[in-house]
């Protein structure tokens, strides 16, 4: 893990195309602002914690299926 020290306006570059600026500073909160291409999905941790556990939850439950519904009687 890399921890910077950054101060309002100033930025942290990620590779070429991704910019993570620092907006503001207000106690303990910090402002940031990411700038990357739209192929590159960016959630909040928690958000994206709460994504990986609902899949999990699918992934485990057995696929139900009437076969009846899905193929008709020939």
């Amino acid at each position: 893990m890399l921890v910077l020290t950054r101060k309002p306006k100033q930025q942290i570059m990620i590779g070429d195309n991704i910019i993570i600026n620092v907006v503001e500073v207000q106690g303990d909160n910090v402002r940031i602002a990411i700038e990357a291409p739209k192929e590159i999905k960016i959630y909040r941790g928690e958000i994206y914690r709460a994504i990986q556990e609902e899949n999990r939850k699918a992934a485990d439950q057995p696929l139900q299926l009437d076969l009846a519904q899905v193929m008709p009687r020939q």
